[in-house]
């Protein structure tokens, strides 16, 4: 799976949201090249030691890429950097406030000077605003998004389990260079792209910010249960297990009701007759449902739960994960190289008919540099 193949694009990136950005690119076929600083390089590098003495932060988002150490305050490295960026398609930044201006990284600067580049920017708050200088990182940001006001129980707030302000700052980053791509393709013209994190986790929180502005109701966080639908979340079982289920409908309620929990009244009682009702009504409803559960076994309801159409999951860990028989099923697992050997690791989700991604390396601190500064040499 290539279709970018022939596409270089030049990242100075760290953390978290451009190298997701650029993993995606690399899996798609581009040569991206990760510029590092010296004395250490991208500190996702050294985040954690949990794959084999490597950051599991960095073997995850950074795989397929060449990493070249530059000090960009040296003439002879600068210059180099231009070298790539006159050969570059892409070229896409997440320095700090006002790093890229002061380096002469600026977008209208390259963009006069090389037409056809496409430049991305992704700061924390935007190029603009009182909090256009303010640092921003992945859990600060879902703070000012009003994310963990409704993350966790009530009076419990709660970060997820993953750094959803950088992924979602990081698939945008990613599908406006792929739109900007097709653009010049149509024109000729490249463009310059800036994505905020804000901005990102914000149009994630799209339903809650509706739901407030024109509810009129707080939205309040509601654990592992839906905020909008009942029943919808985890309930227990006789064998003492939990066992999530989701009715989307009133027809689902329907069958659920009459085949799976064997209490037909219940479509006729009042506190559940719609959706509204029964979320209003959701510890009355959990309640039932549980009595109604008392007797059966987590195995045994999933496959009744499954005979009446009606979507459930088993809660399962990260480590039930690595083993899903799903996943196995598919053969998503497959086996790349790093500077710690062969690690496992899935396939990009997009998957095209005949064609496979590369999976190439995680590359070590600087391990392309010298071949970088030969192929980029004055002259050539």
């Amino acid at each position: 799976m290539q279709p970018l193949r022939g596409i270089t694009v030049v990242a100075l990136e760290q953390a978290v949201a451009v190298p997701f950005a650029t993993r995606q690119l690399a899996d798609l076929g581009a040569r991206v090249i990760k510029v590092e600083r010296p004395g250490g390089g991208d500190f996702a590098r050294a985040y954690d030691r949990e794959v084999r003495g490597l950051s599991a932060y960095f073997v995850w988002i950074n795989r397929g890429k060449e990493s070249a150490v530059l000090d960009l305050r040296d003439d002879a490295d600068r210059a180099l950097l231009d070298r790539m960026l006159a050969r570059a398609d892409v070229f896409v930044q997440n320095l700090a406030p006002g790093a890229a201006d002061r380096l002469g990284l600026a977008a209208a600067g390259l963009r006069a000077r090389h037409p056809r580049l496409i430049t991305c920017s992704l700061t924390g708050y935007g190029t603009d605003g009182p909090y256009r200088d303010k640092k921003a990182y992945d859990l600060l940001v879902q703070c000012e998004a009003g994310l963990l006001s409704v993350t966790g129980t009530p009076g419990h707030p709660a970060r997820p389990g993953i750094s959803v302000a950088d992924i979602a700052g990081g698939m945008y980053v990613h599908t406006g260079i792929l739109t900007a791509l097709y653009e010049r393709e149509r024109t000729g013209e490249g463009t310059a792209l800036e994505v905020s994190l804000l901005d990102a986790l914000a149009e994630w929180m799209g339903h809650p910010y509706y739901a407030q502005a024109y509810g009129g109701t707080p939205v309040v966080p509601s654990g592992a249960r839906h905020p909008s639908i009942s029943p919808y979340g985890h309930y227990r079982t006789g064998d003492g297990a939990q066992v999530f289920l989701s009715v989307q409908n009133d027809r689902e309620w329907v069958l659920l009701c009459e085949r799976v929990l064997g209490r037909p009244g219940l479509v006729r009682d009042p506190r559940f007759a719609d959706n509204p009702l029964r979320r209003a009504h959701d510890d009355e409803l959990t309640a039932v449902i549980e009595e109604c559960l008392a007797d059966r076994t987590a195995d045994g309801l999933a496959a009744e739960l499954d005979a009446a159409g009606i979507a459930n999951a088993r809660l399962r860990t990260v480590a039930e994960l690595a083993d899903h028989p799903q996943l196995a099923a598919r053969d998503r697992w497959r086996t790349f190289d790093s500077p710690a050997g062969p690690l496992r690791g899935l396939l990009p989700p997009v998957s095209v008919h005949g064609r496979e991604a590369p999976m190439r390396p995680v590359p070590a601190l600087g391990e392309h540099t010298d071949a970088l500064r030969a192929e980029f040499a004055p002259g050539t």
